[in-house]
């Protein structure tokens, strides 16, 4: 199974990506983040930085609802992502190889239209 230290592996292994200074983890391509760590918020608490769930850029809300609804034990969402097309993954429970296809996947939606064909 997945975890942090493989999304920094597999970020850090596409062209052009910068990992930006955090708690956890943050990786951008054309200044458009891709990949980062689950800040959850509960209210009355501090924020925490979730490097065991990485939120992932997916392209839409089809492809979202499609992960969170037939793959609900990888793949859930929260009210403050509700409209954005992302998604959060449980890394301990997804596989290596499918992390590294939606990290891939995410980067080609974000990096700019010059790096199309790189990866």
């Amino acid at each position: 199974m997945a975890d942090a230290g493989d999304v920094r592996r597999l970020a850090l292994a596409l062209p052009q990506v910068v990992e930006l200074e955090s708690d956890g983890f943050d990786f951008r391509v054309g200044n458009k983040g891709f990949v980062w760590s689950y800040p959850e918020r509960r209210p009355g608490q501090p924020r925490v930085i979730r490097t065991d769930i990485a939120v992932l850029f997916v392209g839409d809300e089809a492809e979202k609802q499609a992960l969170v609804l037939g793959e609900p034990e990888l793949f859930f969402t929260t009210p403050g992502y509700d409209g954005l097309p992302l998604v959060m993954a449980r890394l301990s429970q997804l596989a290596v190889a499918r992390l590294e296809e939606l990290i891939t996947d995410a980067w080609r939606m974000r990096a700019p239209a010059e790096l199309d064909g790189l990866v």
